[in-house]
């Protein structure tokens, strides 16, 4: 099982730290989707967050939920997500964490979703509508079977929500770079900077900084305090605009901001 925690510190010991790369798996297609993951690693991606389509998502923006919209619209169903995840763990050695709502856990079972995740080589699983204290059937399967659990943070996070969140989280915390939904913006909002502090002064050694980021210059910028740097939007939009290799030529790109200056 990849651990996406020591990823991203030998990241940070060889690099300006890490990039996480997110898709949406079953867009446009699921044998694409598996493509386009293969190709985001095999042009500098270190981890890999494969988002699992939903029909009533809470945090997306516009370019994921039309990709998500099709991805269903296509047919897909749950047992893609493993099927996907076991198809590029085969290929490539970057952690695979799973971005999903609760709902969809809890319906297909939380412990059977934990062992067929792990089963299908994953590493873990981000929950943007999970908090820590909602969250002990989760805490349990992940602690049984050894997954990742990454909780968010946001810049209206109290102090106590943030030691929570570092608290229950295992690999990384997502700090939420600003309020609102998925999706490129011209900047990446300067709260990022701050709720990073926070959460290393509430004990967390790897925040990783999503929402919002689209070009190396901005992951650059986020690895300058932060040490993982989470790009959705952008890609997805690479991959709708110039299909499997559009998504690879800007992963390219985008790796460029992992250099140390």
């Amino acid at each position: 099982m990849r651990n996406v925690g020591e990823v991203i510190r030998r990241r940070n010991e060889e690099a300006a730290g890490a990039l996480i790369g997110y898709l949406p798996v079953g867009f446009p297609t699921l044998d694409e989707s598996v493509e386009a993951a293969v190709a985001l690693v095999e042009n500098g991606v270190d981890a890999l967050e494969m988002g699992l389509p939903y029909s009533d998502p809470v945090m997306d923006g516009t370019v994921i939920q039309a990709a998500t919209q099709q991805a269903l619209a296509n047919g897909f169903r749950l047992a893609d997500g493993f099927e996907a995840v076991r198809r590029i763990t085969e290929r490539v050695d970057a952690p695979v964490l799973i971005m999903t709502y609760w709902n969809p856990v809890v319906q297909y079972g939380v412990d059977r979703f934990a062992d067929d995740l792990a089963a299908a080589g994953g590493a873990g699983l981000i929950t943007p509508d999970l908090i820590p204290d909602e969250a002990g059937d989760w805490l349990a399967a992940s602690e049984r079977t050894g997954l990742d659990r990454v909780f968010l943070a946001a810049p209206t996070s109290t102090d106590e929500r943030l030691r929570r969140a570092v608290a229950a989280s295992r690999g990384f915390t997502y700090a939420v770079s600003t309020m609102g939904i998925t999706g490129a913006r011209a900047d990446v909002d300067r709260a990022a900077r701050t709720l990073v502090a926070r959460l290393h002064e509430a004990g967390s050694d790897a925040a990783c900084v999503g929402v919002g980021i689209s070009t190396a210059a901005q992951v650059a910028e986020v690895l300058e305090y932060a040490e993982g740097a989470i790009v959705g939007s952008a890609l997805v939009k690479a991959l709708a605009d110039g299909g499997v290799a559009g998504a690879g030529r800007l992963a390219a790109e985008l790796a460029r901001g992992t250099a140390r200056k």
